[in-house]
C-alpha cells in the first residue's frame, strides 16, 4: 500500500519548519545550523553526520539482500527460528535487529501496529499477519532502499494490510494516539535524538497502547573508548543507553510499566533487551 498523503504527513512537515527537526542540518542549511542545540536533543552537524553514515550502512544493506550473489547482511534466520516459513528469503536477510519484538508484542487482531525503522520489513510483515485483514502494520524508515525491498518483501509474502512510510522517528508522520502498538528492533540506539524518538512513540500511541522494542542497553560507567568500539561492533553508532537512561526517558515521555529484560549479551559492556511500556490508559 501506498504512503500517506501529504495531508497525513502535515505533522512532520510542520516538525521538519524547526530547526532543530531530524532534517535542520540539510547541505544548504549547515551555515545556520551548526552548532547549535537544545536541551534533550541536537541538531548539530555532528548528529547529521551520524544520521547519514547510519542511513548510508543500511542502504548498502538493503541493496545486498536484493542480490543473490551479495554477502549475507542480517541474523533473520537466528531471531526468527519460529517465522522462516512466514517470510521471504530477502526478509531474512536483510534482518539487522538484536532481538524479535513481534514475539513479545502480544498483537491482537484488529490492531494497529507502528514499526520504527522498519528496514527490510521483516517485523511489519509478520505484525500484519498478526493483526489480521482488520488491522492494520506501519512501517517507518528513512531509507528508500530499504523501503523498496520492503515493497519487493511484501509482495513476495502476499500481505496486503500493511503501509510504509518514509520519514525520521524523531518525527513520526502520523496523528498523535493512533497506533496501539510501537514496535522498534534496534533502532532507537541509532537515533540522535532518543528522548525525542520515544516522546513521539508515546504521541502516537492510543491510551492503553503498548510499547514493545527490542534494543541494546549500555552498562552503567561504560567509557567513551568502550562506547566507540560498541558502535562498530553492534551498529550503535549514536551510542546505547543505559537501563536508568532508558528507563528516566521512557517516564518523561509519559509511559509507564516499564520492563527491560536482558536477552543476551552482544558486547562485554552491552546487552539486548527487550523494552515494555504501556501509556496510561
Amino acid at each position: 500500500m501506498a504512503e500517506l498523503s501529504p495531508t497525513e504527513t502535515e505533522p512532520a512537515a510542520a516538525a521538519a519548519a524547526d530547526c532543530c527537526a531530524p532534517s535542520c542540518c540539510a547541505p544548504t542549511e549547515k551555515a545556520a545550523c551548526c552548532g547549535t542545540a537544545r536541551a534533550g536533543g541536537s541538531c548539530a552537524c555532528e548528529a547529521e553526520d551520524l544520521r547519514e553514515t547510519v542511513r548510508q550502512r543500511y542502504a548498502a544493506a538493503a541493496r545486498a539482500a536484493k542480490d543473490p550473489a551479495g554477502s549475507r547482511t542480517g541474523d533473520g534466520a537466528g531471531l526468527y527460528p519460529d517465522e522462516r516459513d512466514e517470510l521471504p528469503a530477502s526478509a531474512l536477510t536483510a534482518a539487522l535487529g538484536c532481538g524479535n519484538p513481534t514475539a513479545v508484542a502480544g498483537l491482537h487482531a484488529g490492531e494497529s501496529v507502528l514499526d520504527l525503522g522498519s528496514g527490510g520489513g521483516i517485523d511489519v510483515l509478520l505484525s500484519a499477519r498478526r493483526v489480521g485483514p482488520t488491522g492494520t502494520a506501519y512501517g517507518l524508515d528513512m531509507t528508500d532502499e530499504m523501503l523498496d525491498l520492503a515493497r519487493a518483501n511484501q509482495a513476495a509474502a502476499r500481505v496486503e494490510n500493511v503501509r510504509w512510510l518514509k520519514g525520521h522517528i524523531e518525527a513520526i508522520p502520523l496523528p498523535e494516539a493512533t497506533i496501539d502498538v510501537v514496535l522498534s528492533n534496534c533502532v532507537i540506539n541509532l537515533s540522535t535524538d532518543k528522548p525525542r524518538a520515544l516522546r513521539e512513540a508515546a504521541r502516537v500511541l492510543k491510551p492503553g497502547g503498548r510499547l514493545a522494542v527490542a534494543d541494546v542497553v549500555a552498562d552503567p560507567g561504560m567509557t567513551e573508548a568502550t562506547r566507540s568500539d560498541l558502535a562498530h561492533y553492534v551498529g550503535c553508532i549514536a551510542g546505547a543507553l543505559t537501563r536508568d537512561e532508558y528507563i528516566g526517558h521512557l517516564a518523561d515521555a509519559g509511559l509507564a510499566e516499564i520492563e527491560i529484560t536482558e536477552t543476551h549479551r552482544v558486547h562485554e559492556h552491552a546487552a539486548s533487551a527487550i523494552i515494555r511500556a504501556r501509556k496510561p490508559a
